[in-house]
C-alpha cells in the first residue's frame, strides 16, 4: 500500500508539515506486511500556487497512486478530490515522517470524515478566528465628529 505524508523536507526522518496544499514535500512510503519497504520524496509544485493549491496537491497524490494521505490540515477542496476519489485521509501528528507512517500502521491515527483546512479550524466546525464579518473599507467615511477620541487632545 502508498502512502504519502506532507513534508517539511525530503526524506523519512523529516517532520510532517501540517498544511498539506502548501507544504514544501511528499514523502511517499511503500508499506508491504506492516513495513516500510520504500520511500520517495517530491516537491509540491502548488507551494506558492496563488489559488488551487489543494487541489493541484491532491492531484499530484491521486496520479501517484496513494491509497492515503497524512497531513495536519486538509482544506475543502483537496478532501473532496480524496473522497471521489477513494483516497483514506488520516490526520498526522507532530513528528517525523516515519513516526506517522508506523502510527498508521499501527492504526493509531484518526481517520477524517471533514476537512480540517483554513476555512474549519478544527475538525469540522467554524472555529476561533474565522469570523463572517465585512472586513475593511465598508464604513461610510463621513466623518462628522469633532475630535477628541483615545489618546493625546490636541492642543490650541
Amino acid at each position: 500500500m502508498k502512502v504519502v505524508v506532507s513534508s517539511t523536507g525530503e526524506g523519512l526522518e523529516s517532520q510532517m508539515d501540517v498544511r498539506f496544499g502548501r507544504c514544501p514535500y511528499f514523502v511517499f512510503v511503500d508499506i508491504e506486511d506492516k513495513k516500510i519497504k520504500e520511500s520517495k520524496s517530491m516537491a509540491n509544485p502548488a507551494v506558492s500556487q496563488p489559488g488551487g493549491a489543494g487541489i493541484t496537491a491532491a492531484q499530484l497524490v491521486a496520479n501517484e497512486d496513494a491509497k492515503a494521505v497524512i497531513s495536519g490540515a486538509f482544506g475543502p477542496r483537496a478532501f473532496q478530490v480524496f473522497q471521489q476519489l477513494g483516497i483514506e485521509i488520516y490526520q498526522g501528528v507532530s513528528g517525523t515522517i516515519k513516526e506517522n507512517v508506523q502510527n498508521f500502521i499501527d492504526g493509531k491515527l484518526e481517520k477524517l470524515t471533514s476537512p480540517t483546512g483554513p476555512m474549519f479550524m478544527g475538525k469540522g466546525g467554524m472555529g476561533p478566528g474565522s469570523g463572517m464579518g465585512l472586513g475593511r473599507g465598508t464604513g461610510s467615511g463621513r466623518g462628522m465628529g469633532q475630535g477628541g477620541g483615545a489618546g493625546r487632545k490636541r492642543q490650541q
